[in-house]
């Protein structure tokens, strides 16, 4: 498996073609879509990743488009979303405009750029939370760090629910939260976020962190038990009004 660097203008499309024009390969997208990175200011890709397309590795490969690592100005690296080819490029845009409204309340990594089918934004190396939180078991000053992680995290969606922003897949968090190398929670993938539907990031962020997921027993083991019914009851009054009291009584339940 490859893992390299490679500048636009060294970019060969019979070789990373498979990858630009996932899944299906057209010299002329394949040229149109380079173009549009050299506007987005990109010097280069780094083919690397735990996913791989065409035995090529990215850094992720999805129903709607492939992520690959991006080289910018001063040699910062940045996550650039590629739209498949059989996807509609307006999901893009979407996501695109979905993210610069939570970059407004500094959620979600910063929106560098958005161009016809390619989206480039900050790159957040870490791991993703429920790997994280593994790797925390055993160390017991761990609950010290992860309090105040989750604190954040929940701070973070509440400011989601203010302004009117719903995230739409925190209940499923696995793959939506990246937890950086200070500890720092990321919430990403805003594809199926929206401003038209009934705010709920707070209540589905607690839902899989202390309800129903594979890491909420551990994270009762961590920092104790909590009581689900009076939890629930909350959510459900947080629910009806996303005031700063109502948030804060959840937060006292959960103890963070």
């Amino acid at each position: 498996m490859i893992n390299t660097i490679v500048s636009l203008e060294d970019l060969d499309g019979e070789k990373y073609g498979q990858v630009i024009c996932y899944p299906k390969y057209s010299p002329k997208e394949f040229i149109r879509r380079v173009n549009y990175m050299m506007d987005l200011d990109i010097k280069a890709l780094h083919f690397r990743g735990n996913k791989t397309v065409r035995e090529i590795p990215v850094l992720g490969k999805g129903c709607t488009s492939v992520v690959v690592l991006a080289i910018i100005k001063n040699d910062e690296k940045a996550a650039l979303k590629i739209c498949r080819t059989d996807s509609d490029e307006v999901r893009i845009s979407h996501e695109a405009r979905m993210l610069q409204i939570a970059n407004s309340v500094e959620v979600g990594p910063r929106l560098l750029g958005c161009r016809n089918g390619l989206l480039l934004m900050e790159y957040i190396e870490g791991k993703n939370f429920s790997e994280w939180i593994m790797g925390l078991s055993g160390d017991k000053y761990a609950h010290l760090s992860l309090r105040n992680a989750l604190m954040d995290l929940l701070e973070q969606c509440w400011r989601l629910d203010v302004i009117g922003l719903d995230h739409g897949e925190l209940s499923r968090a696995d793959k939506h939260i990246i937890v950086d190398v200070k500890g720092k929670m990321h919430i990403v993938d805003f594809e199926s976020a929206s401003v038209k539907r009934k705010t709920a990031n707070v209540t589905s962020i607690s839902q899989y962190l202390f309800i129903k997921s594979r890491v909420s027993g551990l994270l009762s083991q961590m920092l104790g038990r909590i009581e689900v019914n009076k939890l629930v009851s909350t959510l459900r009054t947080y629910k009806m009004n996303h005031s700063r009291e109502n948030f804060r009584l959840i937060l006292d339940i959960l103890g963070v």
